[in-house]
């Protein structure tokens, strides 16, 4: 089994059927074989990777419905059936820093609606990377109402934090992130190849009207209505997929550092609010808080009392300024520093600005609005705030819920299809099914094979799980074909 073995598959016609309508094929003219080529790399990429990305649609059905469940199951740290004005929020956070007074305060996150709990955030040194101590305040009353570790931008809460990373490593580590990297990465691979096979055939059954057949499957063909329905449900759940395979690869171990290099070369990165004050020679710190380790010159602090007095001060000043979603708001440690207030990510929130201000005199200090961000960097955030299921709140994860069942419908009915067909006579054992025709490079025009092996070998390069498993999926087949040639005619 070679890709430049010339002779037909077993059970593949030696010559094409005439396509209805009467019209030639032109492709077979040109020279342009990409269908063959399209349906070769389809067959063996969809063996051998749609294990990983069933799994990976299997665990992402539970991630997308996620803020759904930790709203469920969490509901009394997040919601409180108190009414009336709100107190102070120097009185909320007050409240929870006496439950904590051994860690450090970072944050703050208001509640942004009627019914919701303010969250104050702590920093906690025998938690991981990304995670923090919240403790839950009900504003009306001003007491908390619990506390939990929360986890990444979003704020997931210990199960949402869970599902995520089931979803991304089956919680096998680092090791474990390479098969979720493998079905990321391949699954747009997959797809498009689909694509061309799925147009191939429509133009053949619908020669006329093959536009409009492209999302209907031909139920009129009994025996190959699992291939029909494999690719119209392909076809159905394709823009959503290829959404979701981006987003997960800029979230991956080797081709998300590709991405983020692409990115910063680009100016594409997301910007973040200077929260140096004017005049500070100080380097600007991430967002988290600016806190310092023991063992250095130490910096001149400020006293924590003091900041926790200014804060309804920088949250109003920030109101004012069109800061008006669900915020966090960053709190500085050391005088140089200015409180940094940054919408975060909820259902419905399509914007993220940012302001800075200065907790002395409640000037502004530095502000981002979104409509400064590069394009690109609104685009990823979009498509981010999408694969997590917060973009347009439950809609959303119902429509990823409804995709992740149609992706392993796909893969199921992928499977069936090559279980009809596997090969049972004794000289078939080394096949895994009745294999796409042979010899596609030889049957291809140069160009285009020129062209296909400079994009696999850029692809390869930016997204290199890709190029591996290729290059492995080449000596497979190559393998195959030699052996195959060393079996005794049957004939």
């Amino acid at each position: 089994m070679s890709i430049t073995d010339t002779r037909p598959a077993e059970d593949q016609p030696t010559s094409a059927p005439p396509v209805s309508g009467g019209r030639p094929r032109s492709g077979a003219r040109r020279g342009f074989h990409l269908h063959p080529l399209a349906l070769r790399l389809h067959f063996y990429a969809g063996f051998f990777v749609a294990p990983f990305i069933l799994i990976a649609a299997l665990t992402g059905a539970l991630y997308a419905i996620a803020p759904t469940i930790e709203g469920f199951v969490s509901r009394d740290l997040l919601r409180v059936a108190t009414t009336g004005p709100e107190q102070p929020l120097a009185a909320q956070v007050d409240a929870a820093v006496a439950t904590r007074p051994e860690l450090t305060l970072v944050a703050v996150a208001p509640a942004p609606e009627q019914g919701e709990t303010t969250r104050v955030l702590f920093n906690d040194p025998t938690l991981g990377d990304s995670e923090r101590l919240s403790v839950f305040v009900d504003p009306q009353t001003a007491q908390p109402v619990g506390e939990a570790v929360v986890y990444g931008s979003s704020g997931a809460l210990p199960l949402r934090a869970w599902l995520s990373e089931f979803h991304r490593s089956l919680h096998l580590g680092d090791t474990g992130r390479l098969y979720s990297e493998l079905a990321a990465s391949w699954l747009w691979v997959i797809a498009l190849f689909g694509l061309v096979l799925w147009v191939h055939r429509v133009r053949k059954r619908r020669a006329r009207t093959a536009a409009r057949w492209l999302l209907a499957p031909d139920l009129s063909q009994p025996k190959r209505r699992k291939l029909n329905w494999h690719g119209a449900i392909g076809i159905w759940i394709l823009p959503v997929v290829l959404l979701l395979s981006a987003t997960g690869m800029s979230w991956s171990t080797h081709a998300g550092e590709s991405i983020t290099k692409l990115r910063q070369e680009m100016s594409w990165t997301t910007p973040a609010v200077s929260a140096t004050l004017p005049g500070a020679v100080a380097p600007t710190p991430s967002a988290g808080g600016d806190h310092h380790s023991a063992g250095h010159v130490a910096p001149v602090l400020v006293d924590p009392a003091g900041r926790i007095a200014q804060l309804d001060r920088v949250y109003e000043v920030a109101r004012a300024n069109a800061i008006t979603q669900g915020v966090e708001i960053a709190i500085p440690a050391t005088p140089d520093k200015a409180f940094t207030v940054k919408e975060i990510r909820r259902p419905g929130t399509y914007t993220i600005d940012s302001i800075a201000v200065d907790g002395e005199t409640g000037a502004i200090t530095d502000r981002l609005p979104y409509a400064d961000w590069p394009l690109m960097a609104k685009l990823t955030n979009w498509g981010i705030a999408f694969h997590m299921g917060l973009l347009f709140g439950l809609p959303n994860q119902l429509l990823l819920l409804a995709i992740m069942i149609g992706l392993i419908a796909v893969l199921v009915l992928g499977y069936l299809m090559w279980w009809q067909r596997r090969p049972t006579r004794k000289a078939t054992r080394l096949a895994l099914a009745a294999p796409p025709r042979r010899g596609v490079l030889r049957r291809t025009s140069p160009w285009l094979t020129v062209a296909l092996v400079l994009a696999a070998v850029a692809v390869g390069w930016f997204i290199p799980l890709v190029g591996l498993s290729l290059l492995a999926f080449l000596i497979i087949d190559v393998a195959l074909g030699l052996a195959a040639r060393a079996q005794p005619s049957t004939h």
